[in-house]
């Protein structure tokens, strides 16, 4: 059986005589979920090169180690695909995803994914890991994405990111002129009664907090920072959509597209449910205290989307805690060749008007 670098832990002074399950959940921070999978592991839990069963009591000195068994996506065929590597090490690989790339095979779609990629670059390196991103883009999301390597690896970024530790900052590109400098839009995301692929702002929705401040003004659109506390689906293109400023080349929240069709199917429709919702996801809806009123309810009417034939919308920057070194480290990816290409064609257009 062939196992990960183990997880090591010498145990102090001030810990002895503490039982071996509370040196690996509160000291290592090892989840109940592996720690199941981990006494089930022929060497899962030794104390000083011992196999032990957890209830014992460890001493000053202790070497504690977990061992994770390799694993390997034989369910994911490799596929010698472009991947673009920002960072990698024993632990974690982090990527710059391009735009129109999905990130993991879904159902009817099984190649020419990123994991399909990532799957054929360990192979060829002769590595054996389980592809598990530990956060999603959508397909026409470009930028800084992380995998993990293994399952202790995974837990922990996971457990940051619920604590809103992970920093995640994007840069988008919207229709019309934000007058705010900066602002927050705190309004509870759910799916369409009317169309379940299609989110919308509903108060009973699931809580959703996107900060954003304006890096560039043009005479059609405006250049956007953005920070997200929560990461609800299609969160930042739900919220720009209903402060009145959609993403440029964005066909589902974008002027005309799925999301207006579905307003105007549930007008036409007069269903109660849906009428509900559309009231509340315009960009009429209500919004969070401390926007201001200039942002309010000014919604676009159609506009050229300047050469973006998906939704601007880059992450470009991913900061988290490494769960091995217990470094903060930050990742950085630039802004695509497409969203340059749309922000000079806006420069043009401003100096012909």
């Amino acid at each position: 059986m062939s196992y990960y670098k183990p997880l090591e832990y010498i145990v102090p002074t001030e810990d002895d005589g503490m039982v071996l399950r509370t040196i690996l959940q509160k000291r290592m921070g090892v989840s109940r979920k592996l720690l199941s999978r981990l006494k089930l592991t022929e060497q899962g839990i030794t104390v000083n090169g011992e196999r032990k069963y957890i209830d014992v009591k460890v001493r000053a000195g202790d070497r504690v180690a977990a061992r994770m068994e390799m694993e390997a996506s034989d369910d994911i065929l490799p596929q010698p695909l472009p991947i673009d590597i920002l960072y990698e090490d024993d632990e974690l690989l982090v990527l710059n995803k391009e735009a129109g790339m999905i990130v993991h095979p879904t159902h009817g779609h099984y190649t020419d994914t990123l994991a399909n990629g990532v799957v054929h670059y360990w192979r060829e390196k002769g590595v054996s890991f389980r592809f598990r991103p530990v956060h999603r883009l959508d397909q026409e999301t470009s930028g800084v994405l992380a995998v993990a390597k293994n399952p202790y690896v995974h837990q922990q970024i996971s457990e940051e990111m619920q604590a809103h530790g992970l920093k995640k900052e994007y840069v988008a590109l919207v229709h019309g002129a934000i007058d705010s400098d900066e602002g927050t839009v705190d309004a509870p995301i759910d799916r369409n009664p009317l169309a379940p692929h299609v989110r919308i702002v509903t108060p009973t929705g699931y809580p959703a907090v996107t900060h954003y401040r304006v890096e560039r003004r043009f005479r059609e659109a405006t250049l956007v920072r953005l920070w997200l506390e929560t990461g609800r689906t299609h969160q930042i293109r739900v919220h720009m959509r209903h402060l009145g400023h959609p993403l440029l080349g964005d066909k589902m929240y974008g002027p005309g597209g799925t999301a207006d069709e579905a307003d105007k199917a549930a007008v036409e429709g007069g269903s109660p449910e849906a009428s509900g919702a559309q009231q509340w996801h315009g960009a009429s809806a209500p919004l969070a205290e401390g926007i201001p009123e200039a942002d309010r309810g000014q919604a676009v009417s159609p506009a050229p989307d300047y050469g973006m034939e998906r939704q601007a919308l880059h992450a470009c920057t991913l900061g988290l805690t490494h769960p091995a070194t217990r470094q903060r480290m930050e990742f950085h990816a630039p802004l695509p060749a497409d969203m340059e290409r749309c922000i000079r064609q806006l420069e043009q257009s401003e100096a012909t008007h």
